[in-house]
This record gives structure tokens, C-alpha cells and sequence, in this order.
């Protein structure tokens, strides 16, 4: 190849990543991912992706929780950016398990007052209001880190919003092997005791 061929393919490659949104290019594996936002999950790594060189739409937020800004992203993602596929990553050690729900409040609400007259979206400020005590809700705490990533796979595959036809999967990050595993499903507990080896 000659330099100028070079140079001219590099331009190419280059354009089509800057202007891949106006020519309606999707990501280069049509996947959208919502992940905790824990520095321990290492989304690309554990996943075998490159999201930062345009292989998915990657959403993260506290817990990998799918609320109504990630329901809002998945469904722009789906509907108009080509996205077919779906994966929601929960790990275990999150920080949405370490406090109780009522002491989360409690403490907020100590620190900037009544919860209840702080507008959770300012941009839609009044008219995004939660309910009287409804900001522990909001807040998304949780007890189960399996029992809520299969929860929020269950939520996409019926939200309608959603195409039908997207693949949505989930799946827990062990912090402690480095790996990735469905919900409710645990190697460790599988081995080393004679009934789970079978033994005659």
C-alpha cells in the first residue's frame, strides 16, 4: 500500500468515526451496557470489548441500576442507533448493598434537609416530583445483587420501549475471581463436597 493509499484510508476511517451518528452508523456490536460505576468492574476487560473505540453505548451508573435515565438511553440506543443487544453488569461487594435504606435518608437528610422539596431532575424540575418520602425509593439500595440483576433483565425484555427482538442478558462481576457469572449461579457453590460431586 503507498502512503498516499495509507493516508487516505486512515481519512476514511477517521470520517466514518466522526460522522457515524449523521451517517446512522450503529457501534460496532450494535450492544448497549449498563454497568456499576465501581472502579473495580472492568467493563471492557471482563466483557473482551473496546467500548472507548466505538464497540457499544456503555451507561453506568451507582449499582448498574436500570432507573429512568438508563431506560431513556437504552431505548434512544435501540430505536434509533441500531443497538440489538443488551447486557446489564452487577458485581459483587457493591456499595448499593452497604447501607440500609432508612439510614441512607436519614443521613441525606440530616446533611441537606427535607428531601422531599429537591427536584431529582432540575432540568424537568416540578414536573419530574417524587411522592412524599419516596427518595429512599429513588435512591435504588438494594440486598441481592443476583435478585436484582435478574430483576432489571426481566424489566428490559418487558419494558415497552424496548423492542421485542433486542437481546437482553445479565450477569454478575465477582470481584473476588475477576469473572463473570449469570445470576444465581455460583461455581464455588458447586464443588468440592462429595453430593455435588456425585459420589457413589
Amino acid at each position: 500500500m503507498s502512503l498516499e493509499q495509507q493516508l487516505d484510508t486512515d481519512f476514511s476511517r477517521r470520517e466514518n468515526w466522526a460522522l457515524r451518528r449523521q451517517q446512522q452508523l450503529p457501534n460496532n456490536r450494535r450492544l448497549w451496557i449498563c454497568a456499576c460505576m465501581d472502579e473495580r468492574l472492568p467493563v471492557d476487560d471482563c466483557l473482551g470489548i473496546r467500548a472507548d473505540h466505538g464497540d457499544a453505548h456503555l451507561f453506568r451508573n451507582a449499582g448498574g441500576l436500570i432507573t429512568e435515565d438508563a431506560i431513556r438511553s437504552a431505548m434512544l440506543s435501540c430505536n434509533f442507533f441500531g443497538t440489538t443487544e443488551i447486557v446489564i453488569i452487577n458485581h459483587t461487594e457493591c456499595g448499593m448493598m452497604s447501607y440500609r435504606q432508612d439510614t441512607a435518608v436519614d443521613a441525606l437528610t440530616e446533611r441537606y434537609g427535607d428531601l422531599d422539596k429537591i427536584d431529582v431532575d432540575p432540568f424537568l424540575g416540578p414536573r419530574l416530583t417524587l411522592d412524599p418520602h419516596a427518595f429512599g425509593d429513588w435512591i435504588r439500595l438494594f440486598d441481592d445483587v443476583d435478585e436484582v440483576c435478574a430483576q432489571q433483565i426481566e424489566l428490559l425484555r418487558q419494558h415497552p420501549l424496548i423492542p421485542k427482538q433486542v437481546t437482553v442478558s445479565g450477569w454478575i462481576y465477582e470481584v473476588e475471581t475477576g469473572h463473570l457469572r449469570p445470576p444465581h449461579r455460583h461455581i464455588g457453590k458447586q464443588v468440592n463436597t462429595s453430593r455435588q460431586m456425585r459420589a457413589k
